[in-house]
């Protein structure tokens, strides 16, 4: 049964009384509400974690670096698994069943830790199965919402969008933060109670957003729903059902679906070849997620007060103020994003980003060098800061965006689990290592991380395509144009001319762009498969 919707006056479908820009803001704001939440959860065990009412009520926690990171990091664990869930199941459940899903399965996990009672027996084993659970709809969500975002947005505003919902992951670590100082000056209990209970505000606005919103258009078409596709697509586009322009983006859609291929998404299909590069386009998403947590975001975000009180000596006190102050810096540079990602593309901020950081991680490792004095701490300080401010201003938002815009209609969902199932596994390795490699090698923590840095530079210059004012369908053309003409993906997004929705077709049929795609068997052989009319069983102009 499709999503209920009302038609206004004019014969536009709406929901929740909205249609066009104002639907698409509704899109947003349930999607910036999610990018919150996942902030806040990043940043909420930072300030609690060495807090002192928090090591008395969980006391395995006290002076064990390694309990320590396994406390703070379990909850990655919950997000690759709430990932590894979507991959599975995302195709089948589709973009808005998958929501709901995540914030109910968060709000499980919220209630779970909250209701620990300290020095019990098996209180810490309840608080980290309540943070994994937690950390499950996280990675559900993750998993879905960069996905349902896309597909719903226009090309010259998603790369906007989206990176403005990233920029909320900062804005959402910021608020824990400030949460976790302020609640240091209450009760005990106050202290860690409050500041975990605060994500349901989050969870429970989106489930309520929710339920009069759309599905997502482009998973109903690959699904053979295209009646309740037209109306949805009426409804972003704030145009009755039979509009022309609705035909021309159903047309578009359809021969995209047809190109790649259409039924049941298999893990085989992620791995081929052809005009399609579903392989390529795999890899380049879920090594932006590696590469962002290679680079040592969360040895920063997640223990930023830890490695002031160990590195720079400062009080708890102190170190919470400072980590507040980094967030503050880590916001107001992550709103950047969103103006920068569309006037300089995704490459340019991919490499400026990484620069950035390894300039920080130099900065901070040579400073930390010992004898190191006030001063020279003060400039590792300084370090961390600088490393903050390039990180939030474009390794942030950026592989959020480009795996859910890269892939393919028929690999997104799996292939977007695939790139967040990268970004918690490397997550959770990253924090669980943070803690032992300050307290083991110190300074050279940081030296690991400007090292890893350098590497990604090359990586990206030479393998990560352009893709800012493409619509999804003209980012298809990309790697079917550098297949065909046996040129480089980054050259042929050079190459390619900025085209219509009513030119995609026509320039792809003219190029031989939709006549086929190659696919790899499993005795590694490559067959042409072909793309008729036949493939595709959706009527084209079937209206509701």
């Amino acid at each position: 049964m499709g999503i209920q919707h009302q038609d206004n006056a004019h014969g536009v479908p709406t929901y929740w009384g909205k249609s066009g820009k104002s639907l698409q803001f509704l899109v947003a704001v349930i999607a910036t509400t999610d990018f919150l939440l996942f902030g806040y959860d990043q940043g909420v065990m930072s300030g609690i974690i060495s807090a002192p009412a928090f090591t008395k009520a969980f006391p395995e926690v006290k002076g064990d670096s390694t309990y320590e990171g396994f406390v703070t990091a379990i909850y990655a664990v919950g997000c690759f698994l709430g990932a590894c869930f979507i991959f599975f199941a995302g195709d089948r459940l589709g973009r808005r069943n998958a929501i709901f899903l995540g914030a109910g399965v968060m709000i499980i996990g919220v209630i779970i830790q909250i209701t620990c009672m300290p020095t019990s027996s098996g209180a810490t084993a309840q608080f980290i199965v309540g943070r994994c659970i937690t950390g499950v709809g996280n990675g559900i969500n993750t998993s879905t919402v960069p996905t349902y975002q896309a597909e719903c947005s226009k090309a010259k505003n998603r790369g906007r969008v989206i990176c403005f919902e990233g920029g909320c992951v900062a804005i959402g670590t910021l608020i824990a933060y400030w949460i976790d100082y302020g609640c240091t000056y209450g009760p005990d209990d106050l202290t860690w109670r409050f500041p975990i209970a605060f994500q349901l505000v989050f969870a429970i606005i989106v489930l309520i957003l929710m339920v009069k919103m759309p599905e997502s258009p482009r998973w109903l078409l690959s699904h053979n729903r295209q009646d309740e596709a037209r109306t949805i697509l009426a409804g972003l586009g704030d145009l009755p059902r039979d509009d022309p322009e609705i035909e021309v983006q159903m047309n578009v859609i359809l021969d995209a679906i047809k190109a790649a291929g259409i039924g049941k998404t298999k893990f085989a299909d992620l791995w081929t070849g052809g005009k399609t590069q579903h392989r390529r386009r795999t890899l380049l998403g879920a090594s932006s997620q590696l590469m962002q947590q290679l680079s040592g975001c969360n040895a920063v975000i997640y223990y930023f007060p830890i490695l002031c009180q160990d590195a720079l000596g400062t009080t708890h006190n102190m170190a919470l103020l400072l980590g507040g102050i980094n967030m503050v810096v880590y916001a107001i540079f992550a709103s950047t994003s969103w103006y920068f990602v569309e006037k300089f593309g995704r490459r340019k901020l991919y490499l400026i980003g990484t620069l950035g950081q390894m300039v920080a991680m130099i900065i901070t490792f040579a400073c930390l060098i010992p004898p190191s004095e006030t001063g020279a701490a003060n400039g590792a300080a300084f370090g961390l800061f600088l490393y903050i401010a390039f990180f939030g201003a474009t390794w942030l938002p950026l592989p959020w965006l480009y795996p859910a815009e890269i892939n393919p209609l028929k690999t997104r969902a799996k292939a977007n689990a695939v790139s967040t199932i990268q970004n918690w596994l490397w997550n959770f390795f990253i924090v669980m290592i943070t803690p032992v490699l300050v307290s083991q090698i110190g300074w050279g923590t940081y030296l690991f991380f400007g090292a890893l840095n350098a590497i990604f530079i090359p990586f990206i210059y030479f393998f990560y395509p352009e893709t800012a004012g493409r619509s999804l369908e003209e980012i298809d053309l990309i790697f079917a144009k550098g297949y065909t003409e046996k040129i480089s993906y980054v050259k042929a997004a050079q190459d390619l001319p900025a085209l219509s929705e009513q030119d995609i077709a026509q320039y792809a049929r003219e190029n031989g762009y939709l006549s086929g795609d190659e696919e790899s068997t499993p005795e590694g052989s490559v067959k042409e498969k072909a793309i008729t009319n036949e493939n595709l069983t959706m009527p084209r102009n079937t209206h509701a």
